[in-house]
């Protein structure tokens, strides 16, 4: 992604701290990927690797979920249980 990881610009002195603007935009975004992963997306998916290192950033810092190898389905309507099945996701476009 062009402008790396949420990490990078977290941690990274090199480079001036993000606007606040943009934190809050980042954050939101993320949300609504989650919200989109857990409630809304045909099958649910669970988002076990959750860490600014796996939000990418694109030009306009949109956020980027990756890194879906922990992932797992979430539960079947009427189920409880979580499948152990693991779930094959590259990139989620927000």
């Amino acid at each position: 992604m062009s402008n790396k990881s949420l990490e990078y610009h977290l941690f990274n002195k090199a480079y001036d701290p993000l606007p606040w603007k943009t934190r809050l935009d980042i954050a939101l975004g993320v949300a609504q990927g989650l919200a989109y992963l857990h409630e809304e997306s045909k099958v649910q998916v669970i988002y076990r690797d959750f860490k600014c290192s796996n939000i990418l950033l694109d030009e306009n810092f949109r956020p980027k979920l990756s890194d879906f190898g922990l992932t797992r389905e979430g539960p079947e309507a009427g189920h409880t249980h979580v499948s152990t099945a693991v779930t094959v996701l590259i990139l989620v476009t927000l």
